[in-house]
């Protein structure tokens, strides 16, 4: 491996060092801690060393995500230090990669996926109260166009704002200032942190679908470190991973991104993996909608052998059947397809255009 390291204990035993790059925040270090703690029990001969990062979408807090027009906010500087060697991996929550990665990296693992759909999180003066029953007018922070266009379709008499930092951040914000009546965040994300006492209401599909990738953690690797590729490989979770590919999938052929209000959701059913894919216009007066599945069953006789098509939007499952990645990235396309012949490249460029000129 290029950037290889070792260290040498007390007893003159030669240690392997492996570098874990991650953001600073308190969750970043949560997640990137799980992972540790997972790859330490698998590899106990492996010391492992976590390097906290700071990036471009941790250092710009006073403008929206979505206009900022940076695809790499919470990745750039992550993958700037894989590239140099100063780290060998990377832990990422899935929704933050952009579904092209850079030259010579890959997703080496998509983990099990927690409550992938959002949460809504209370003023304290609103406990016990939903998003139908905030009065007229109430404002809800939130810094992301997907789930301001579909709440605004569905509660027409709330008000959207944007509101930006980390989770604790946000939190404060919400709880010590009469700003908001609520702000909606990801569920995983609270479940992580142990606050789901915090959670007033899980937003099912029928009120807000969920981003692409969405409550599923990734590791990025360099792809020509194999050793690497194959050592966090392990991690992956077969149902988590044919899911993502298809959401990723559908996002890459749509050319959407955090500029964009792009949703999804999907499940794993019987063998079918079902997809149900989503655009909007910014205040979701317009909207396309629908669901398509596939069968992601494996044959048996074909498991066992090696996968030569490395890579599906960004992400190598070398352990994961290739025909039923084939198939969800394949529904994926098929999807993003069908919403483009009625008329989906005209809503996001409409949404794309607004929300640039706000």
């Amino acid at each position: 491996m290029s950037g290889d390291t070792s260290s040498q204990d007390g007893n003159g035993k030669v240690t392997r060092v492996i570098r874990i790059g991650t953001r600073k925040s308190q969750l970043a270090r949560i997640q990137t801690d799980s992972v540790a703690e997972q790859l330490k029990g698998l590899y106990p001969d492996v010391r492992l060393e976590i390097i906290g990062m700071t990036t471009t979408g941790d250092k710009i807090l006073d403008t929206a995500l979505s206009k900022i027009g940076e695809k790499s906010l919470f990745t750039k500087e992550l993958e700037t230090a894989l590239e140099r060697n100063e780290v060998d991996l990377v832990v990422h929550s899935l929704k933050d990669l952009p579904t092209a990665l850079p030259p010579g990296f890959t997703i080496g693992a998509v983990l099990k996926r927690e409550n992938p759909h959002d949460a809504v999180v209370l003023h304290p003066r609103n406990l016990g109260k939903s998003l139908n029953s905030l009065p007229d007018k109430s404002v809800i922070g939130t810094s992301s166009l997907r789930r301001a266009a579909q709440l605004k379709k569905r509660f027409p008499h709330l008000e959207f704002k944007d509101i930006r930092g980390n989770l604790n951040t946000r939190l404060k914000k919400l709880d010590e200032k009469d700003d908001f009546a609520a702000i909606i965040l990801a569920a995983a994300g609270l479940s992580r942190m142990g606050w789901e006492s915090r959670v007033g209401q899980i937003l099912d599909p029928e009120d807000c679908l969920y981003a692409v990738g969405q409550g599923a953690l990734a590791i990025e690797v360099r792809a020509r470190d194999k050793d690497i590729v194959e050592m966090v490989s392990v991690l992956h979770d077969p149902e988590t991973v044919l899911r993502c590919i298809a959401e990723r999938a559908f996002l890459r052929q749509l050319e959407g991104g955090c500029s964009v209000p792009v949703a999804v959701h999907t499940e794993v059913k019987e063998c079918q993996l079902y997809l149900t894919g989503a655009v909007f216009s910014l205040d979701g007066s317009n909207s396309l909608k629908d669901t398509m599945q596939t069968s992601v069953a494996s044959d048996s006789e074909g498991e066992e052998q090696v996968d030569e098509r490395s890579q599906r939007v960004g992400v190598t499952a070398n352990n994961v059947p290739g025909p039923a990645q084939d198939a969800a990235e394949k529904l994926g396309l098929d999807m993003a397809n069908l919403l483009l012949s009625k008329g989906a490249k005209e809503i996001l460029t409409v949404a794309r255009q607004l929300n640039d000129a706000r």
